[in-house]
């Protein structure tokens, strides 16, 4: 039995794709994770686009109804020179923040290199560097057959890393311009 002052909450992370979709679970108790479950859904063999937003939507649907996850953080689709890729790939995202959405779940998105950062303090970090990372980490051996899967772990992790905001009182400031970054900051300033 945990303490009533110890918050505990699940994480699904997403990394989504048109071919395959990694997602991976954590549990927070604490500063603490624990991994509950990772893995992927491969759609490399449904040749129609919408189909594949529909699997995306009704697997992400059929996580949340068995997890119960308290929030979903999800990768932001990457920026490339292949505008069709990009659109596939903000389509594939959207449907699953729907499905999300449509549980009443809180949605985060991160971008690949805030990510990367996260889990291994190097923002241009390989998908093999992550994947050693989280099993570090999370102490398990397994090795999933595809890095999708710790892709979409590591978003969970990431989400979970930021539960502290910066800021000695506990909030970030953000300033619309140089002037009122001065005036709120005088003391600081030689």
């Amino acid at each position: 039995m945990q303490p009533p002052n110890i918050k505990e909450r699940i994480i699904l992370g997403i990394d989504p794709g048109t071919a395959v979709m990694g997602y991976g679970l954590i549990k927070e108790i604490g500063t603490k994770a624990e991994l509950i479950s990772l893995g992927v859904v491969k759609m490399d063999k449904i040749d129609d686009h919408m189909l594949k937003l529909q699997r995306i939507f009704e697997k992400t649907l059929a996580l949340i109804d068995n997890y119960k996850p308290d929030c979903l953080a999800i990768e932001a689709p990457f920026y490339g020179k292949n505008i069709q890729v990009m659109l596939k790939l903000g389509r594939a995202q959207g449907v699953a923040m729907a499905a999300a959405l449509a549980r009443n779940v809180e949605v985060t998105e991160y971008s690949p290199r805030k990510i990367k950062q996260a889990i291994t303090g190097n923002g241009n970090a390989t998908k093999e560097q992550v994947a050693a990372m989280l099993q570090s980490l999370l102490n398990f051996k397994e090795t999933p057959d595809f890095l999708d899967a710790t892709d979409g772990l590591a978003v969970a992790v990431c989400h979970a890393f930021q539960r502290f905001p910066a800021g000695k009182s506990g909030t970030k400031k953000s300033y619309s311009g140089w002037d009122t970054f001065v005036k709120d900051n005088a003391k600081r300033i030689v």
